[in-house]
């Protein structure tokens, strides 16, 4: 009886182990004001003139990253009109939005492309960034800070 008991121990020990594998691919995630943050949904577009743009989506969430070039290499927020950054909440109950946004002289930071696979159609980098509280709403801070920007492997569009 005492075999049949410790069979049936090894049996279950070797069948119950498995290996869940979670793949985050595509991914856009960061860390907003100090917090981890992930996009459920993203989307970049390149247009007819060469600009990129790159968005992420929660349920209440759009984050927007936008530069003038798809090439590979470093674009500075709020050294240009070109290369900006958004973040816009939308208050589920009372429909109030919240934007966070960079421009001219107004926040700063960089975006990182690293590799645009034009055969695959897709787009990965880094990015991190300081955004003004455009409107000054009262309910949000003064500014926003992502922080350990990551974008990989997003599926590109072209317009």
């Amino acid at each position: 009886m005492k075999k049949h008991f410790l069979f049936l121990i090894v049996l279950f020990t070797l069948f119950s182990c498995q290996e869940d594998v979670k793949f985050n691919n595509p991914a856009f995630q960061g860390t907003k004001d100090n917090v981890f943050w992930r996009a459920v949904q993203t989307k970049a577009t390149v247009y007819s003139g060469g600009a990129l743009v790159i968005e992420a989506y929660t349920a209440t969430e759009v984050v927007t990253l936008k530069t003038n070039a798809i090439a590979p290499g470093t674009y500075y927020i709020g050294t240009n009109a070109t290369t900006t950054a958004t973040y816009d909440y939308l208050d589920p109950l009372t429909k109030e939005s919240i934007t966070f946004s960079s421009g001219f002289n107004v926040g700063n930071g960089q975006i990182v492309i690293t590799e645009y696979d034009s055969v695959g159609m897709t787009i990965s980098g880094t990015f991190k960034c300081n955004l003004v509280n455009t409107f000054d709403n009262p309910l949000a801070g003064p500014t926003l800070n992502f922080q350990y920007g990551v974008f990989y492997k997003i599926p590109v569009t072209l317009k």
